[in-house]
């Protein structure tokens, strides 16, 4: 299955400490390269974190940013006793002190009256890992849409490929008919007769340098084996990655051994074929 290393995702959960956000950016690398940025109290998971992400992705640049926002739910506790301590000590002094006043907001900056909850470092863990996975189904969701549109343009490129292949294989009975010709016809302008012996052994030269049967069997292999990488459900780009460097060197190679204007022009056409392709598959897990 074709994926895209290019994708975004988020996801969010409700958590005592408060709500836990996961963003996942990711854009195409040679390897997988990790760049956490976490809340400093959720530092200690990071590890956790890059185990579970590098189970579900093998390729790309990945951002994960974990946010904690406001909680929704009961994570401060206000320490009764110290609260009814405070009291008794404002009643003794009103009577020294009779305009005092006090602001709710003063006594819960008072030492000790306000605390955080306590959390379950165990429940927090599995906070995080639960709110990534869901990011990670998120993106895997796009990755794998990304990647049909990708898959389709591949498919496309091989049909023309395909093509030309062909073109080329039915125009080689006919270029080496006039390679003959040609060769005959400069031999026929020497003053000297040519030995046609000699005739024969130069034809035969140029016939082997010029063939490029080889090529494009190599050229409809390649072919046939992108086709069946592409239908694999693995992560196939690095498989790729050396297929088009196999369809290139097989384009170069058929356009040195060019002597004929059609084939030239249909190894320049491979070549910005193949480089469509490689620039696709750059972007593919």
């Amino acid at each position: 299955m074709i994926r895209s290393m290019t994708a975004y995702a988020s996801a969010e959960a409700v958590t005592p400490a408060g709500v836990l956000t996961c963003e996942l950016r990711t854009v195409n690398h040679r390897y997988l390269e990790l760049s956490p940025r976490l809340p400093e109290d959720l530092r200690g998971l990071e590890s956790s974190l890059r185990e579970r992400i590098a189970m579900r992705l093998s390729r790309g640049k990945v951002d994960v940013t974990v946010r904690r926002g406001e909680s929704r739910g009961e994570s401060l506790q206000v320490e009764q006793a110290m609260v009814g301590r405070l009291a008794e000590l404002a009643g003794e002094l009103r009577g020294h002190f009779q305009d005092m006043r006090i602001e709710f907001t003063e006594l819960l900056r008072f030492p000790g009256v306000l605390q955080h909850a306590q959390v379950d470092q165990d429940a927090q863990q599995a906070a995080l890992l639960g709110v990534l996975d869901r990011a990670l189904d998120a993106l895997a969701a796009t990755r794998e849409r990304e990647g049909a549109k990708l898959g389709q343009i591949l498919h496309e490129r091989l049909d023309s490929i395909e093509r030309i292949v062909m073109d080329v294989r039915g125009w080689m009975p006919e270029i080496r008919v006039a390679l003959r010709t040609r060769l005959e016809t400069r031999l026929a302008d020497l003053k000297q007769p040519a030995d046609p012996g000699r005739l024969e052994q130069e034809l035969v030269l140029q016939v082997t340098r010029s063939d490029v049967d080889e090529e494009l069997d190599r050229l409809s292999t390649h072919i046939t084996e992108t086709r069946r990488v592409l239908g694999l459900k693995e992560p196939v780009g690095r498989r790729l990655d050396f297929l088009m460097q196999e369809f290139n060197r097989e384009a170069n190679t058929l356009g040195s051994k060019s002597v004929d204007a059609r084939s030239t022009n249909a190894a320049v056409e491979l070549k910005v074929l193949i480089e469509q392709m490689r620039e696709q598959v750059q972007n593919i897990e």
